[in-house]
């Protein structure tokens, strides 16, 4: 029934869930309480507890609950000695009401209400008896925070001890009434949340279909005769600044080996007076590796001009600054 629910709602609302991986939506808790005997024939007592949570959510509705706990007191229980007096760990599954008829929204709520019921297995210790044991119970979630890493879990249930009195029933003697509260971290999963990441497909369809109207309508009023079967890419741009006096050749990207165009625009630099040589990296990469290649930039174009007999007073690579030059400055150093 809450299988046809859940693919009702999630029919109407058109909502994908990301699927998880095996350690995705994972969350554990400790949790303290007190229960009383069902049958409400001695109330006090009350029967204190602690213990652990431990959860799987499979799907933004269905999940998986281990949980252990430890009784501390003796009303109905045991005379024991010990501080414990009986254990009681129990594998439960939880159903997320609060998703199956509101659905999810891409987060949890504020509050959410889940049932939970399974079996377990009890152990008195001042007997050594076992007992098949089920919980029925309701989790009333609290969840903290803007990424509800967080929850405060408010539990009324019901503790039925099977077949403590022969054949396996829900009985209510020896069976205990419970109220726990829990506080549970949600741990962070593969998707960078704590918690089912989802989209909405309804949504994302009508985007769709309006960006396809749109490019239709464009089409219509703007009609494209020609057909652009080759990309042309410029040359890289190698020039003289007269003004300033100053030479400057463009590097392919990520190289700094000189082409035939930058080797004739270094030949019209006179050979008379000193120069300086400037290199420069387009911001792509990172800043150590732009560094070093606009200073190779800067060495390729020096040892270029000593090999003419130009004198280089300095060659210095400047990282990113302007794209994927070099500069060639006169210089006034002696």
């Amino acid at each position: 029934m809450f299988a046809l629910m859940l693919g009702v709602v999630s029919a109407s609302a058109q909502i994908a869930t990301q699927n998880s991986n095996a350690l995705d939506n994972l969350s554990a808790g400790v949790t303290v309480g007190a229960s009383t005997p069902l049958d409400f024939n001695s109330v006090f007592p009350l029967n204190t507890n602690v213990g652990l949570k431990f959860q799987k959510d499979f799907t933004t509705v269905f999940g998986v609950q281990l949980e252990g706990l430890a009784v501390l007191n003796d009303n109905h229980f045991s005379d024991l000695k010990t501080a414990v007096k009986a254990t009681n760990v129990g594998l439960n599954g939880v159903f997320n009401l609060s998703n199956i008829f509101g659905g999810y929204k891409g987060v949890p709520r504020f509050f959410e209400v889940s049932t939970v019921t399974g079996a377990g297995w009890l152990h008195r210790w001042n007997t050594g008896c076992n007992y098949l044991t089920a919980k029925t119970g309701l989790d009333l979630a609290f969840n903290l925070g803007k990424k509800k890493a967080n929850s405060i879990v408010v539990t009324p249930a019901v503790y039925w001890n099977l077949h403590k009195f022969g054949d396996i029933q829900f009985d209510k003697r020896g069976s205990q009434l419970a109220l726990n509260v829990s506080f549970i971290h949600h741990f962070k999963n593969s998707n960078g949340t704590h918690h089912f990441k989802t989209w909405d497909i309804g949504a994302m369809n009508d985007e769709i279909n309006y960006l396809r109207g749109a490019l239709d309508e464009c089409q219509k009023q703007h009609p494209v005769d020609t057909v652009v079967t080759q990309v042309v890419v410029e040359k890289p741009i190698f020039r003289i600044v007269e003004k300033t006096n100053e030479w400057i050749v463009e590097f392919a990207f990520n190289s700094a080996e000189l082409t035939d165009d930058a080797k004739a625009v270094l030949n019209t630099i006179g050979q008379d007076g000193i120069v300086d040589v400037f290199g420069y990296a387009s911001p792509e990469g990172s800043e150590a590796y732009n560094k070093e290649l606009s200073q190779r930039r800067a060495n390729a174009v020096a040892e270029y001009l000593k090999a003419r007999g130009l004198r280089v007073n300095k060659a210095i690579g400047e990282g990113v600054k302007l794209n994927r030059l070099a500069i060639v400055k006169p210089t006034t150093a002696q």
